[in-house]
């Protein structure tokens, strides 16, 4: 299921952390290795490193407690 929304001219509206630039970029702009997310929100994607940290950590404890 593709959650991604359009616009009226059917460009996407959700949000990219361009890895390589450091910049949030609006649609699949960026080649795939450096092109995280999709996000919501320009803020979300602007903190994609913070959220895929957390995200990271969470995994790890989740692993951690499954042994």
């Amino acid at each position: 299921m593709n959650n991604q929304s359009v616009d009226s001219a059917g460009v996407p509206n959700d949000y990219w952390f361009n890895t390589k630039t450091g910049l949030v970029e609006q649609g699949k702009l960026a080649a795939a290795p450096y092109r995280v997310g999709p996000f919501a929100t320009r803020d979300e994607a602007a903190r994609a490193l913070e959220i895929l940290t957390q995200r990271a950590k969470n995994w790890a404890n989740e692993d951690a407690n499954e042994d």
